[in-house]
């Protein structure tokens, strides 16, 4: 016997590879729902490649009662009226918006970092995924946490336009072709032209002239990973179609040389290390496209702090960045907390054993 999921927001890009990951992993589904606006319902989508189709319900006249878990993207407003009502039937939220990120009765999860946090989503019955920026930055940086505590860390980021949606994707495709044939490419989505350029701002200002987005970096890691690390961020957007990336630097508190930690990181879960001192010998955004690793490359010393590492870091942000982290995180939650009396069925959630 299997687990009934359901995924929200089954249209959107987020939603649709989550749809596929599911399919992908083979994850112990007996039924899946997927569901979205009244909009969009009557549409078809694909379970993966398995041949099989799923049609899209509204979810203003779903009842999740009875369905075990529900992976939501759908965004922060719709999340607030719907995950409440889901929770309390029963089905446990995975909920991919930022709304309850530091709320203190939901985990906060990547389940490569602090899979022993999950236990506490009884509270709420509701587990948060962290932002797509925040997820691979500390799958690279807990394995040189344990090893070294880390003390302070200085990101900046390179960040695709799938992270603001299709709208998105569809501005910088527009835009590049208006230059190309003379036409004008007036920015919608983005505060400025896209295509060609790079935008320092991510999100909405703070008062103290950080972004949102950054500001979700700093308590998103601190939540996940430590609260005594500090952490400061510059979030930009670049004409990258998928994938995140983000060069990082990173003092500790305890002395660890580059060749240490390359040897740390090749070890860790979750992480490819790719880093060959010769043209080509590192990982950019379009090599990570359609991957769940998070690639670690340009591992060096910084010899302007004592104890500093420098490295490059990229992932694709649909899918460690959202989607995988989901369907990892409902993997997790059905190890931990869900096993049904089926040993196929737990066998299949034990093949990626906790690491936390």
């Amino acid at each position: 016997m299997g687990y009934r999921v359901v995924v929200a927001g089954a249209t959107g890009n987020v939603g649709r590879e989550m749809v596929n990951i599911l399919a992908e992993r083979e994850f112990p589904a007996d039924e899946i729902a997927v569901l979205a606006s009244s909009r969009s319902q009557g549409d078809v989508i694909d379970y993966g490649e398995t041949g099989k189709k799923l049609t899209v319900r509204n979810i203003e006249h779903f009842d999740p009662t009875g369905w075990d878990i529900a992976l939501f993207a759908i965004g922060s407003e719709a999340t607030r009226v719907y995950a409440p009502k889901f929770a309390a039937a029963g089905c446990t939220v995975i909920d991919n918006s930022s709304l309850y990120r530091m709320d203190p009765d939901v985990p906060l999860i990547v389940p490569e970092v602090n899979a022993a946090a999950i236990d506490g989503y009884t509270r709420k019955n509701i587990i948060a995924n962290p932002n797509c920026s925040t997820a691979q930055m500390v799958v690279a940086l807990k394995p040189l946490h344990d090893a070294a505590t880390i003390k302070r860390v200085v990101v900046a980021t390179y960040q695709s336009v799938s992270g603001a949606g299709k709208v998105g994707m569809d501005e910088l495709f527009e835009q590049s072709r208006n230059i190309f044939v003379g036409d004008p490419a007036e920015p919608k989505k983005f505060t400025k032209q896209i295509a060609f350029n790079v935008i320092p701002h991510i999100d909405s200002f703070l008062d103290d002239g950080s972004t949102k987005e950054e500001w979700k970096m700093v308590v998103e890691t601190k939540k996940i990973l430590d609260p005594k690390i500090k952490v400061t961020a510059t979030c930009v957007r670049v004409p990258v179609f998928v994938g995140h990336s983000e060069a990082i630097n990173i003092e500790f508190v305890d002395e660890i040389s580059a060749e240490q930690a390359k040897t740390i990181l090749r070890e860790a879960p979750g992480i490819m290390l790719i880093d060959k001192h010769e043209d080509g010998g590192y990982v950019t955004p379009i090599e990570s496209a359609g991957d769940d690793a998070t690639f670690v490359s340009r591992v060096r010393e910084d010899p302007t702090v004592e104890n500093g590492l420098s490295l490059w870091c990229v992932s694709d942000n649909l899918r460690k960045g959202a989607a995988l982290n989901a369907v990892q995180i409902a993997e997790l939650l059905g190890r931990r907390h869900l096993k049904k009396d089926d040993t196929a069925l737990v066998d299949a959630l034990t093949d990626e054993a906790d690491d936390a």
